[in-house]
């Protein structure tokens, strides 16, 4: 037994050194080519960059410090071999043991063409190599201008180690790229195929060009390919458009209703054109700004929270200031229109002015909480947006919280009862100058949530409710004065129809088209969508 442990220790210890003579080997080989003459550098630099996709990672450590020595003149040559300068000092090339540089020591000289290689090479290692995800993507970057020549698999291993799911993301594209380019026509097949399978126009501007190459007439198996992937992303493009603008116009179609709910509930109860409404709008974003910069500063923790903080906040400032305004200035004028009209338009550049010496003119800065951030992409070049997804869920809690105070409260029959006959309300016995003092709240405070609601995807300034009085206005009358269910379907309707005419036309002409279509409908139908029976007559 002995005998044997003794003869296998014998053995072991024989074929160490031999091991590390055979890796040392082909590194040694290497290392002359690289002292070598101008062929034998560029299959040098060919080689170095095959270990960073076939190498092990003791191979490719070893590697990575040759090419960028080659480049930045780091590697002498001698008699006895080369050596390696470093940071820690002058290595053997080959055995990375110190060693200084012999008598008869050179430099290689890297032709134009060599040195393209070796650019190639440094930038392949430092992608499978490089701790630091700017250093992998610097190398990403350069690789990216000359795909051709590197090895077929480099991109797939490197996505398949890559941590960060961006980079990784952009490494698969470069490898689709490159696929794209490969002289070999299967290789080709199986890039379309893939990049098919994400329908968008980046794709469809990889593939288009394909029609103009000599394989796509040579080749039907390719052109076949070429032309089912064309048609593939030209459907995924056209379906991701539909679905985005349905989607952005029941973007605006909630911040159409946001700002009109409000004004359908002023007007529908006292026939008040409330101009000063879009003023509630401006004065619940700026709210919202001030209890963001108040979180900033006392509650640092909870500043991502500031939209859902506000809300109760902005409301009832909004509340509170409607209802200031109708206790002092409009409860005298319910049966002088034209002075309440000018009235509100007195209290609409007022409040202008007022947040335009306080605050300034310039947009404010809104902190975008991870809620609202990013989006999912769907299909084509459609992404689903959680910023205009916040909106749009806002707006439907906010319907269901006013349809459920206006039908399953006291004081929503109470307003409904005024807003269809105001005197037989009062012979009752309803104290119709409370409901309008409490409306008139209400609607401001609706107008004030409003504001939060386009706080993360408008530009606040002192001008923002200007934006939205006419549109509110063009709602409003459209559905039917006082009517929930009017304004929503006319926020719906005018939404969509003004996403799908602004690309054509522009905003401008969307806005005209849209008001003229309005117009030409209540020529029909004066009344509006769903119009209150006590004021059809």
């Amino acid at each position: 037994m002995r005998r044997t442990l003794g003869v296998a220790a014998i053995l072991i210890a024989a074929w160490i050194p031999a091991a590390l003579v055979a890796a040392e080997a082909p590194r040694a080989d290497l290392v002359g080519k690289l002292c070598g003459d101008t062929g034998a550098m560029g299959e040098g630099g060919r080689i170095l960059t095959a270990l960073a996709q076939d190498g092990s990672p003791d191979d490719r450590k070893w590697a990575a410090p040759l090419a960028r020595a080659m480049i930045d003149r780091k590697l002498t040559c001698d008699a006895g071999g080369a050596v390696l300068i470093t940071a820690e000092g002058s290595q053997d090339a080959v055995t990375r043991a110190p060693r200084t540089a012999g008598e008869r020591d050179r430099q290689p000289f890297l032709s134009l063409k060599n040195r393209a290689l070796f650019e190639i090479a440094a930038a392949t290692l430092q992608l499978r190599m490089a701790t630091d995800l700017g250093q992998r993507a610097a190398a990403l970057r350069a690789l990216e201008r000359q795909t051709s020549g590197l090895p077929d698999r480099l991109f797939e291993i490197a996505a398949e180690e890559e941590s960060d799911a961006g980079l990784k993301a952009q490494i698969l594209a470069t490898a689709q790229a490159a696929a794209l380019n490969s002289t070999e026509p299967a290789k080709r097949i199986r890039a379309v195929r893939h990049i098919s399978t994400t329908p968008d126009r980046r794709a469809l501007a990889q593939i288009r060009p394909m029609t103009a190459d000599p394989v796509y007439a040579a080749n039907p198996e390719f052109r076949s390919a070429v032309d089912a992937a064309i048609s593939t992303i030209n459907r995924g493009i056209l379906t991701g458009d539909v679905l985005a603008a349905l989607y952005n116009g029941f973007s605006f179609a909630s911040i159409l209703f946001m700002a009109a709910i409000g004004l359908a509930v002023i007007f529908g109860l006292m026939g008040v054109i409330n101009l000063a409404q879009g003023e509630m709008i401006m004065i619940g974003a700026y709210v919202t700004w001030l209890v963001q910069e108040g979180l900033r500063h006392l509650a640092p923790a909870l500043l991502d929270w500031y939209l859902v903080i506000a809300i109760p906040i902005a409301f009832v400032v909004t509340a509170a200031i409607g209802i200031a305004l109708e206790a002092i200035l409009l409860r005298h004028l319910y049966k002088r229109p034209l002075m309440s009209l000018l009235a509100t338009w007195a209290v609409s550049l007022f409040l202008i002015n007022l947040v335009r010496v306080t605050f300034g003119t310039q947009n404010l800065n809104f902190v975008t909480p991870f809620y609202v951030t990013g989006g999912v992409p769907v299909i084509g070049d459609f992404i689903f947006t959680w910023n205009r997804m916040f909106a749009i869920a806002f707006a439907v809690v906010t319907l269901a919280i006013t349809w459920g105070l206006m039908r399953l409260t006291p004081l929503g029959l109470n307003i409904r009862a005024v807003t269809q006959n105001r005197t037989m309300a009062a012979c009752i016995g309803i104290p119709v100058r409370r409901i309008d003092m409490l409306a008139f709240g209400l609607g401001s405070g609706l107008a004030g949530l409003a504001g939060l609601a386009l706080a993360p995807i408008y530009s606040v300034n002192p001008q923002m409710g200007q934006n939205f009085i006419i549109d509110s206005f063009m709602v409003v009358v459209l559905g039917g004065v006082g009517t929930i269910i009017g304004t929503v379907v006319a926020a719906l309707g005018i939404g969509q129809i003004n996403v799908l005419i602004e690309p054509l036309w522009g905003a401008v002409a969307a806005k005209v088209i849209v008001l003229l279509m309005i117009i030409t409908f209540l020529q029909w139908r004066p009344e509006g969508l769903f119009a209150i029976k006590g004021r059809r007559k």
